[in-house]
């Protein structure tokens, strides 16, 4: 754990990477989700974050 949150803090690609395909997958179950309907609405937004997120640390380095 102490290594994920050293390499959080040192803008490394892995640990960054992970957290964007969580924010991925958290907007792809909030879109597919029938409860609330103020989670389907911010699920593209979400969604969205993720993936920019997922573009810009894949030029972090290693």
């Amino acid at each position: 754990m102490s290594e994920f949150v050293n390499g959080l803090l040192r803008l490394r690609r892995g640990p960054w990477e992970i957290v964007a395909s969580i924010l991925i997958a958290i907007g792809v179950v909030m879109l597919m989700q029938d409860v609330a309907l103020w989670l389907y609405t911010y699920s593209f937004i979400v969604t969205l974050v993720g993936t920019v997120m997922f573009i810009v640390v894949s030029h972090f380095p290693e």
